[in-house]
């Protein structure tokens, strides 16, 4: 331990560069270890060291800080030590990503997004961004807001993970702001299976909050069809199917492709059958002839998981009302088959 607090008085940015670059490998190499990890995290200053030098006038060595918080950050055990107040860990990442001049907020949003998957983490991530989300949604639409080529595509991680919390649905869910909005877009982004994996699950999360569903659904949202674009593929349909489908799943063209993805797909299907949950959502996709895109995926679909899914979704679909029998089939007690699948993909907690 003694070592470990003299290695530490090396760590900072007024030392001389070949002393600190030495120094920083030796930390680097400790993060790759469990030991190690436990090590460097029981003395607090460590952090905030490698937290400082994040803005290093080498970029070598603000590179290597920044791996070594990521390896730190990736360990589950030692997040709360993390999050302690002296290291100032998220404020100090937070600070990045908002820097456009920054080169390092790819870095940054990676420790968000480990720091993120436990509950304490987004709690901590949420109560520093001081009820402000709405920047960091829009520094997450702006591609380019960065100018040192960062993409922040982990940050979609971070909003996921951030939106296991019921206030963060709630904030996201708000009718005034138009957070949403914005984020469905992302759906079916090309470049980065990380951005629209993520945005898919946030919006998952938030089809388990039933009395938003007419919101999700309607024309402000307009959510059906952002979950179903990623699901079609070139199959040409007759008119009188083709005309009931949304207008935006309308002649898709013969290079139409679906979402390659097998675990993003079992998420489109999870966030459709949440919507099912209610009566108003299962009439709402029937009205907008959801079925057919969901027989001919059924057809295309080799994955036995996202299957599962999917027949279980036609299964609650292709009955009738009053053989379910209610609204809001997670107010009350209904058959296993129709239900378990509901509860058993709440938000993560």
């Amino acid at each position: 331990m003694t070592e470990i607090k003299e290695l530490s008085q090396f760590l900072a940015l007024d030392v001389r560069l070949d002393v600190k670059a030495l120094a920083l490998q030796q930390t680097l190499g400790l993060t790759g270890t469990t030991d190690g990890r436990h090590v460097l995290i029981n003395t607090p200053c460590i952090v905030k060291n490698l937290c400082q030098l994040l803005n290093d006038g080498q970029n070598s060595v603000a590179k290597d800080a920044s791996l070594a918080l990521i390896n730190l950050s990736a360990d589950e055990d030692v997040i709360p030590a993390l999050l302690a107040e002296a290291t100032n860990i998220v404020e100090h990442m937070l600070k990045i990503i908002s820097n456009p001049e920054h080169n390092l907020a790819d870095p940054a949003c990676m420790v968000l997004s480990n720091l993120t998957r436990t509950k304490l983490g987004s709690e901590k991530v949420f109560q520093s961004m001081e009820g402000n989300l709405d920047k960091y949604i829009d520094i997450f639409c702006q591609e380019k807001y960065n100018k040192k080529g960062a993409r922040l595509h982990y940050l979609a991680s971070v909003l996921s993970n951030l939106s296991q919390l019921p206030a963060v649905r709630s904030y996201i869910l708000d009718p005034s702001r138009s957070c949403l909005q914005r984020l469905v877009s992302f759906t079916d982004y090309k470049d980065s299976i990380c951005r629209r994996g993520a945005i898919l699950g946030l919006i998952k999360n938030c089809c388990f909050e039933t009395d938003h569903h007419e919101f999700l659904l309607s024309e402000a949202v307009d959510l059906l069809p952002k979950l179903l674009i990623p699901l079609a593929g070139p199959e040409e349909f007759d008119e009188e199917d083709n005309d009931k489908l949304p207008i935006d799943l309308q002649y898709l063209g013969e290079e139409k492709t679906r979402e390659p993805d097998p675990d993003i797909r079992k998420m489109l299907l999870e966030a459709l059958t949440q919507l099912c949950a209610t009566k108003f959502g299962r009439e709402y996709l029937r009205s907008k002839n959801t079925y057919v895109i969901l027989r001919e995926l059924h057809k295309w679909e080799k994955n036995e998981n996202v299957l599962v899914v999917l027949e279980h979704l036609v299964n609650i679909l292709i009955r009738f009302e009053h053989e379910i029998g209610h609204d809001n089939l997670k107010e009350i007690e209904v058959p296993d088959e129709i239900t378990e699948k509901f509860y058993a993909l709440e938000p993560a907690l």
